[in-house]
């Protein structure tokens, strides 16, 4: 909770020209009330926060995140101070944090098992057996919403104007370049006039859908290859991680005795229950 709280304050107060030494003094980042904060507390937010770490340098995050770990640690000093960790509030948030972390750290444990280098690489060869080539083209166009407009501009490149140039000039669409793809991923017009063109040859004539009408450019033609494992890698990872957790729910439920009762308090029949 207080790192997620931690990196919606830093991405919207973090200042990049602050610097700061990495390890504080002695590993000590602050004193607060005789309580201390650590540079590794720091750091572990830093980590456990791949979108900040992506873009700030830990110096620069470790300037602003200072601030707010010594407010979350004046704040909590305070709420012990006034026996917050006594009250009916308190201890009913506990209990549901409590049973969040351990489902949390469970889940996490038999993820671990499940989700390593050797399962990603076997499911990584299973995905390369089972990849089936496609013919894929690299392409540019040019959309503009009539015929007569698509005519004069194709009327042009006869004449050895750059595609480019043109798609600058008129392309309502500014994603010109439209990189590699197979016919199945674009309209039925578009995809069966492109796969019908050869490689460094433009239409000849404009190829009408429900955008407009086009005016493509065909760069390159190729076969469809798998995709490197470090490309991949996090969809194999976020497959396995399914998996793992739904093979959790899976034993958890067969393993225990559970009754489920409707809003009328009747027992439901275990198929209804688990629609």
């Amino acid at each position: 909770m207080k790192n997620k709280y931690l990196a919606l304050a830093v991405v919207s107060a973090l200042a990049f020209s602050h610097n700061a030494l990495a390890e504080g003094k002695d590993g000590i980042a602050a004193v607060v009330n005789g309580e201390e904060i650590t540079v590794d507390e720091i750091k572990k937010g830093y980590e456990e926060n791949p979108q900040i770490k992506a873009k700030v340098p830990f110096e620069d995050f470790y300037a602003k995140a200072l601030d707010i770990y010594v407010n979350g640690k004046l704040v909590y000093q305070a709420a012990v101070a006034d026996d917050v960790i006594n009250t009916p509030e308190y201890k009913e948030q506990l209990k549901t944090a409590q049973e969040d972390v351990a489902r949390k750290v469970f889940l996490e444990k038999n993820v671990k098992k499940v989700v390593t280098d050797k399962e990603v690489k076997a499911a990584y060869d299973k995905y390369k057996k089972d990849f089936k080539s496609q013919k894929e083209i690299k392409a540019r166009h040019i959309l503009v919403n009539s015929e007569s407009q698509a005519k004069d501009i194709i009327a042009q490149l006869k004449k050895g104007a750059k595609f480019d140039d043109l798609a600058k000039k008129y392309s309502k669409d500014q994603a010109v370049d439209l990189g590699y793809f197979t016919q199945n991923m674009m309209v039925p017009e578009f995809g069966k006039a492109a796969f019908a063109m050869k490689k460094g040859t433009y239409s000849q004539s404009p190829v009408k859908t429900q955008f407009g009408y086009h005016i493509i450019q065909v760069d390159d033609v190729r076969n469809s290859k798998p995709l490197e494992l470090k490309v991949v890698r996090p969809q194999i990872e976020g497959m396995l991680t399914q998996q793992a957790v739904a093979k959790v729910f899976e034993n958890l439920n067969t393993q225990a005795k559970i009754e489920r009762y409707d809003l009328d308090g009747k027992v439901m029949p275990a198929q209804e229950a688990d629609k």
